[in-house]
């Protein structure tokens, strides 16, 4: 299986950084593969996990770890003073499980099928919520462009003040979206899951969880050790690989997800998966990170200046309400989100400042 193969990924990678002493190239890209089965060994112990749990304990369980391989990686990379880069995998992390995630689904449980259903009302209220965390993200940029334009004196300092404000905010409506959908609401949220019983024990499975999260923490380190050196050997910005290949890679194991249950004819979760662990990226994910930002020494603000980047980020939200209309997916929907999806990494790819 290609997951077990990238897992013999992980001793190459520390061989490769401090016994051998590779360049930032080789260290960058085996570091960035080996996360990828990592991170599908968190979700596996998770659902095991949130199976022995129960439906609350569980769902809880579900959105803590779905994206802890992209907050580790962020998190390191963050420590390492590329705080752009952050804020370039936030956004990566938006538009990739909007468009390609979804799209990858999409396309994968079309083949042999007319088109798949799921439910209007699940799928409208998690587009909607969607729409509604895209505009709270983006306010900051927003005040930073009105600001500029006035030349308000001090306006760095505003800006990271309103990121807290804002942080703060956000997580707060990220804890009441967990008890709507865990608790008040747990009905019209619940996943369209076949009833199994656990296949792990407890011990196996809680041991698998923290194991692979240390294991991501020290490959993250790599990472952001390797980052700079590997775009200026490649001739790539950092801001690419950020936007890119750090969140392709963080958010690896929803776009798996999004691919089995897709072929299982389960759109319904398909869709939960990946604008869900949007969701969480825009509720949680980005102002935990901000954060801790200022908690480390290296602060980081919720301004998203390049214009590029609010393009493509209101883009997926309003992509995904077009999709979540109609209750129905065919695979020509599914080829448009990855055409967009191409089409943004083409334009980032070029992009020089």
């Amino acid at each position: 299986m290609i997951l077990g193969a990238l897992l013999l990924l992980v001793p190459v990678s520390l061989a490769l950084a401090y016994v051998v002493h590779a360049s930032a190239l080789w260290v960058f890209a085996t570091s960035v593969l080996a996360i990828v089965p990592l991170a599908e060994w968190i979700r596996r112990a998770t659902e095991q996990t949130a199976r022995l749990a129960g439906p609350t304990i569980g769902g809880l369980l579900n959105v803590t770890f779905g994206n802890m391989a992209e907050l580790i990686l962020a998190l390191f990379v963050l420590s390492a003073g590329h705080a752009e880069v952050v804020k370039a995998q936030i956004t990566g992390s938006i538009v990739g499980n909007s468009l390609l995630g979804l799209g990858l689904g999409i396309v994968a449980g079309s083949w042999g099928r007319d088109k798949q259903t799921f439910s209007r009302q699940h799928a409208g209220l998690l587009s909607s919520l969607l729409i509604l965390s895209v505009i709270a993200l983006m306010l900051p940029a927003l005040f930073d462009y009105t600001e500029r334009s006035a030349d308000v004196p001090g306006r760095h300092s505003l800006d990271e003040r309103l990121s807290l404000g804002v942080s703060v905010v956000l997580i707060l409506v990220y804890l009441a979206n967990l008890g709507y959908t865990l608790l008040t609401h747990r009905d019209v949220f619940a996943l369209e899951e076949e009833k199994e019983k656990a296949a792990w024990p407890l011990w196996k499975a809680l041991g698998v969880l923290v194991g692979a999260t240390a294991v991501i923490a020290l490959e993250a380190e790599l990472v952001s050790g390797a980052l700079e050196g590997t775009a200026g050997r490649l001739g790539l910005s950092t801001f690419f690989l950020g936007i890119i290949v750090l969140a392709v890679v963080g958010n690896a194991a929803e776009y798996i997800s999004a691919v089995y249950f897709a072929r299982r004819d389960q759109m319904g979760l398909v869709v939960t998966i990946t604008v869900g662990s949007t969701i969480q990226v825009a509720l949680f994910t980005a102002p935990l990170l901000v954060l801790i930002s200022w908690a480390i020494g290296h602060p980081m603000n919720l301004v998203f200046a390049n214009p590029l980047e609010l393009i493509a980020i209101a883009g997926s939200a309003f992509a995904v309400n077009s999709i979540a209309q109609d209750g129905e997916t065919t695979w020509f929907e599914g080829v448009l989100l990855l055409a967009v999806y191409a089409l943004l990494g083409l334009a980032f790819f070029y992009l020089k400042t």
